[in-house]
């Protein structure tokens, strides 16, 4: 992996803007002499302290040129990096350090160094903490700068990256899970430089060309992507905050970006709440522009007179998107979820190509992707196979891979890798998928969260969950429903939304908590879902919810890093509610689709 850094001091020598930051407001720019200096400096700092080849460095860090750096640094030792999101709870903080047993622990800041001070004693194998910013009576990374620097024998640094082997650790990433304690994944040099060259062929970049980075380099996604954009050479930007992407877009005005899907449903959105509070020619020009991207199929495919139509909708409506959007974007990249395949059709539509992909931590992540070669996308599907993998779908629907981008396995947990690693060598997914014509994988469900009604009938919650986002009303909903007579929902709404709404229609709105009680507005989510409903099959329907005024996030539990669902949690959570909907008559009546 840090043969990249031989591209910043060869290729891009010359670049002066190879990863730039917010700083006092200005943009800092980091140059390829930088990038390969420091993280050298931090190679010869951190094997003057003691770090050999294998043990573990853990780094608990925003998004920031200085991540890349402990990256390239603790990997050209043959060390391995453990990236822990700053989010996590004290109790798994204390579970990842001593599972992995770290030795050295860097972190951004003083709120993250606050949470870990009481945990780090309860740690046997760490020796010490360094901070990125300045904290009264914690060491400072540069500290570890300057012993690289007096270090007497520089040299050494290329016998010892010469030593490191391709099928090396090169990191353990413990996955967030949505269930249990986090598990360990193990991935190699290979594993990622196998990902992210085979998908070098898929995006237009230049050594040019700016991404926006916001999605956590902990999670596998983003930090693939991370290796991708170096790999081309272009200026890596990251965001101050996920509030402020929207900001940083209109002042980076960047080529390309990775989201997850419901970023995507949030931009959406936004754009048809604001379409809905245009003057009545606007916005009349507007929902007819919207109406022909939801209609957009590739290659021309809708004939000639579709296409004078498509060109009116850009040049009226969908060029100020991308002019929201900076006006430059190449490339937007979706994964961790589904994406609903009216919302690809429109952003395509609206020449905003959002390109699917698909995989797991333990694949490094991507197993399928989409590309923009004719042929290479198509909608409701998260592409082709990446070039080297294997797919196979089990008798059950399970999702089966093989290839260079499967994990070694997982840490300490042996027991747990033969558990998803078959004799054959196999990864078992837990995605449910078919294989379409042209070699197209489509996900289905996840095979643990597919429940049975007792009734006897099967249901895929997420099918019917990303139906229902497509709603502005709705910002979050889980389906419920195991063991029981019918199908329910737990609904978060979309509140900024909804306090609009509440103004149009001349509604006091007091609170969230008086809102979700309040009889007109269960009476239009009871509208909005009934409308819904009249696309799902008979067991499908939602016959009862119940809205909730919490907002869930990562931070409180009932979302991953990638906002999927963690089921059992919420379920915990709402036991009462959820018991209270199946079992009163007369609970919320008026929400009842009964």
């Amino acid at each position: 992996m840090f043969d990249l850094l031989d591209l910043y001091k060869d290729e891009y020598g010359s670049k002066k803007d190879a990863f730039v930051r917010k700083e006092y407001r200005e943009w800092r720019k980091f140059s390829s002499k930088e990038y390969v200096d420091i993280s050298n400096l931090i190679s010869l700092g951190l094997h003057a302290m003691g770090i050999r080849k294998g043990d573990r460095v853990a780094t608990i860090m925003h998004n920031s040129p200085e991540w890349n750096f402990f990256d390239m640094g603790i990997m050209q030792l043959g060390a391995v990096q453990v990236p822990i999101y700053p989010t996590l709870s004290e109790e798994n903080y204390a579970y990842i350090l001593n599972d992995a047993r770290i030795e050295v622990l860097i972190v951004s800041n003083s709120s993250i160094y606050r949470r870990l001070r009481t945990i780090c004693p309860g740690v046997p194998t760490l020796k010490t903490i360094y901070s990125i910013d300045k904290i009264k009576g914690v060491k400072n990374w540069k500290e570890i700068l300057e012993i690289g620097r007096n270090y007497p024998h520089p040299e050494e640094i290329a016998e010892i990256r010469n030593a490191v082997e391709p099928g090396d650790v090169a990191t353990i990433i413990y996955t967030s899970g949505t269930t249990g304690r986090p598990k360990g994944v193990m991935l190699s040099h290979t594993n990622f430089i196998s990902n992210f060259m085979e998908c070098a062929y898929i995006p237009p970049f230049t050594r040019n060309d700016r991404a926006l980075s916001f999605l956590p380099l902990c999670h596998v996604y983003e930090r693939m992507l991370n290796y991708l954009f170096q790999y081309f050479g272009m200026s890596i930007y990251y965001a101050e905050s996920l509030d402020k992407v929207a900001e940083n877009i209109s002042e980076i005005k960047p080529h390309a970006f990775a989201a997850v899907p419901r970023v995507l449903e949030k931009i959406y959105n936004r754009i048809v709440a604001r379409g809905r509070t245009m003057k009545k020619p606007f916005r009349a020009v507007f929902f007819w522009a919207l109406r022909q991207g939801h209609k957009y199929e590739l290659d021309h495919a809708n004939g000639w007179f579709y296409d004078v139509k498509l060109w009116v909708a850009n040049l009226l409506v969908f060029r100020s998107w991308r002019k929201a959007l900076g006006g430059n974007i190449k490339v937007i990249v979706a994964g961790g979820a589904s994406l609903h395949p009216k919302l690809a059709r429109l952003f395509w539509a609206a020449k905003l190509y959002v390109i699917e992909g698909y995989g797991l931590t333990e694949t490094s992540p991507v197993i399928a992707v989409g590309n923009l070669k004719p042929g290479g996308v198509k909608f409701g599907a998260v592409g082709k196979l990446l070039k080297g993998v294997t797919v196979k779908i089990a008798d059950d629907g399970e999702i089966l891979c093989k290839g260079p981008n499967v994990m070694l396995g997982y840490y300490n947990r042996p027991e747990r890798t033969r558990e998803v690693i078959d004799e054959e060598g196999w990864f078992h997914t837990g995605d449910i998928g078919v294989l379409e014509d042209g070699g197209y994988l489509r996900i289905t469900d996840r095979k643990k969260e597919i429940f049975k009604l007792s009734t006897g009938k099967y249901i895929a919650p997420q099918v019917i969950e990303q139906r229902l986002r497509e709603s502005p009303f709705i910002e979050q909903i889980i389906v419920i429903g195991e063991n029981r007579k019918y199908t329910a929902a737990l609904i978060v709404p979309n509140f900024e939304y909804l306090k609009k709404w509440c103004e149009v229609k001349n509604l006091l709105y007091i609170s969230n908590e008086k809102a979700i009680t309040n009889t007109r507005i269960i009476l239009r989510f009871k509208e909005e879902v009934k409308r819904f409903n009249l696309d799902l099959g008979q067991t499908e329907k939602i016959k009862k919810f119940r809205l909730v005024s919490d907002i869930w996030s990562a931070e409180t539990g009932e979302l991953s890093i990638t906002s999927k669902l963690r089921r059992k949690t919420i379920i915990t959570k709402y036991y009462q509610l959820i018991e209270d909907t199946y079992k009163s008559k007369e609970f919320n009546y008026k929400a009842d689709l009964e």
